[in-house]
């Protein structure tokens, strides 16, 4: 699975790109946000507000209850606004 990340998240991350295997408990966007909050003290500040984040899974966006598979490419961004 390739996994990137945008804006503050990427800063808290300190890198715009992933690429893992998916553990097998791992079957929606939420459970994948899971298991990278428990990757390191960055992960989790850049994933501590759910209701701050957005998902896209293969370029359309999601809910976290979307299924993910080792094929997706995953990115998480924060809400944007207009102007």
């Amino acid at each position: 699975m390739d996994i990137l990340y945008f804006a503050r998240i990427r800063e808290n991350i300190g890198h715009a790109t992933d690429r893992i295997s998916l553990p097998e408990d791992v079957t929606t966007v939420g459970e994948l946000v899971d298991h990278l909050r428990r990757q390191g003290e960055n992960y989790q500040a850049a994933f501590a507000n759910e209701a701050l984040l957005r998902t896209a899974v293969n370029q359309a966006y999601v809910d976290f209850d979307h299924p993910v598979s080792d094929s997706d490419e995953v990115a998480f961004f924060p809400p944007m606004t207009g102007g």
